[in-house]
């Protein structure tokens, strides 16, 4: 099932990292299968970098550079996704003006309250939790919140119409591309206490929610939409994690 070149080509359009120059595009679509090892080579370098600060910050500083870390290596790929939903949702309304602002390169109001409100969140919960456990975290959450994009592809329509550069990059995964992709993203839980895979339930419920919405308010997904998807699970998990971390 894994293919080099899809996985190096996720690589390359995902994040920053330096990959081989010879690769096809055209297969970029049938890639994004490998999202969840992206988020394998992100969360690593994210609890790398967290494990190595907290030995001299605190975990409030440590915690703030292991965000950076994951933006320098993704290029805020997501954030700028998650951004542009904040911006297309908060002050569009009806399909056609959503979508169009959401294409719009500039940030708006609703974008940089979003996008400033969530990395809040990341890093209050992840500087809250013991620092022994937050690097394994991080290489979790960031393996886990890349599923979430996939079921939505799996379930929804592209919904740009049209000569839109995103509907060549459109593919719906089969059940046996999402179970491959499935087992990449929830394997690294496996390094946590066995109660947080729990925090799967929540990721994948808000996940379905906002599916939903995005349903109704624009009859599918756009690209946009799966970057707000990746965030939105990324924080969810962390705040499941803390949750039952206070409980159990």
């Amino acid at each position: 099932m894994f293919k080099l070149k899809h996985f190096q080509l996720a690589l390359s359009f995902y994040t920053r990292l330096p990959t081989p120059q010879n690769l096809d595009y055209q297969q970029l679509p049938q890639a994004s299968v490998y999202l969840p090892l992206v988020g394998w080579v992100v969360g690593l370098g994210c609890g790398l970098v967290f494990a190595g600060a907290a030995l001299l910050w605190s975990p409030w500083t440590a915690a703030i550079l292991a965000v950076v870390a994951g933006i320098f290596l993704t290029g805020a790929f997501h954030e700028d996704g998650f951004a542009d939903v904040c911006d297309g949702f908060g002050g569009g309304w009806g399909q056609e003006r959503i979508l169009e602002i959401m294409k719009d390169s500039r940030v708006g109001a609703y974008g940089a309250i979003g996008i400033g409100l969530l990395l809040l969140l990341k890093i209050s919960v992840l500087a809250a939790l013991p620092v022994a456990v937050v690097p394994w975290l991080l290489w979790a959450g960031h393996s886990a919140s890349r599923l979430p994009p996939l079921l939505l592809m799996r379930h929804y329509e592209y919904a740009r119409v049209g000569a839109s550069k995103g509907a060549a990059g459109v593919f719906k995964p089969d059940s046996r591309a999402l179970g491959f992709a499935a087992l990449c993203a929830l394997l690294p839980l496996l390094g946590l206490p066995l109660w947080c895979w729990w925090a799967v339930l929540p990721m994948l419920a808000v996940n379905a929610l906002l599916g939903g919405y995005f349903y109704r308010q624009i009859g599918g997904y756009t690209g946009d939409c799966l970057g707000a998807a990746q965030q939105v699970a990324e924080v969810v998990f962390y705040l499941a994690v803390s949750g039952l971390w206070t409980f159990i």
